[in-house]
Formats: C-alpha cells, sequence, structure tokens
C-alpha cells in the first residue's frame, strides 16, 4: 500500500471514528429522553440541534471521502461543544442558576444520571463534541500539509 493509501485510509477512519462518537451520541440522548423518560432542558435541545445533524453530515461525507466535510461539521461541532461547556459550568455550579436559561421548565441543573461522582448528562455531551471538534482539527490539519 502506498503512503497516500495509508493516509486518505486514515483520514477516512478520523470522520468514521466522528460518525460513531455523533451517532452513540444521538441514540444515547433519544434513549435517556424516549425509554428512561429523562425530559430534556433547554440546553439539552441546542446541544442536540448540533448533534443530531452531524450524524447526516458525516456519514455524508464518507461516501465518497469529502475533505470538504470539516467545512459543514467543524462549526456545528464547536458551537455545540460552547453549548455543552456552558451547560457542564452551569449543572457544576461554577455558573450560577440565576444565570441560566432554563428559567421555565425543566431545571439545566438537574441530576438525572451521575456515574462515579462526575459523569453526568452534561459531560458526557461535552466530552462527545470535544472528541469529534478535536478529530476534525486532527484532519484539517494533516489535510492542509
Amino acid at each position: 500500500m502506498t503512503n497516500f493509501d495509508q493516509s486518505s485510509n486514515s483520514n477516512w477512519t478520523i470522520i468514521f471514528i466522528c460518525w460513531i462518537v455523533a451517532s452513540v451520541s444521538t441514540l444515547g440522548s433519544l434513549f435517556f429522553s424516549e425509554i428512561m423518560e429523562f425530559p430534556p432542558c433547554a440546553l439539552c435541545w441546542y446541544q442536540r440541534i448540533f448533534m443530531f445533524p452531524l450524524v447526516l453530515i458525516l456519514i455524508v461525507g464518507l461516501f465518497p471521502f469529502d475533505k470538504n466535510i470539516i467545512k459543514y461539521a467543524l462549526p456545528l461541532a464547536s458551537v455545540g461543544w460552547g453549548f455543552a461547556f456552558y451547560h457542564t459550568l452551569l449543572y457544576s455550579g461554577i455558573i450560577p442558576e440565576s444565570v441560566q436559561p432554563c428559567s421555565q421548565g425543566v431545571s439545566c441543573s438537574e441530576t438525572y444520571l451521575d456515574l462515579f461522582g462526575f459523569l453526568t448528562i452534561p459531560m458526557l455531551s461535552l466530552m462527545s463534541f470535544s472528541t469529534i471538534v478535536v478529530l476534525l482539527f486532527i484532519l484539517k490539519r494533516r489535510l492542509s500539509k
């Protein structure tokens, strides 16, 4: 296998991993709300707005591989990361509840899941968006060489 083939194969793999992360995150979000019946707060809805389309955008960029997929996926993942980061800070109490956008309906700091003392739904979202953003930046850097 030539160096070019290995490089394009590993680039495809990066996008595929991003797609897997987005798909698992989407399915997990739907599981929590539809099966476990945890009502999503306003910030959860914003994060869904930026995660759900990534599943479709990333899979379209895989067949055939399109390096321009970064232009579409990275902005969505970055804005979603911002919402997830804000939600995590709010959830952990670093940002006071008086500043939260969830004044009506479901509270953005409601505890539905707490694994190992730190793994919460906002933290899972932050980890997913972080993984996607980092992988897309790595791919962008590799393709710019």
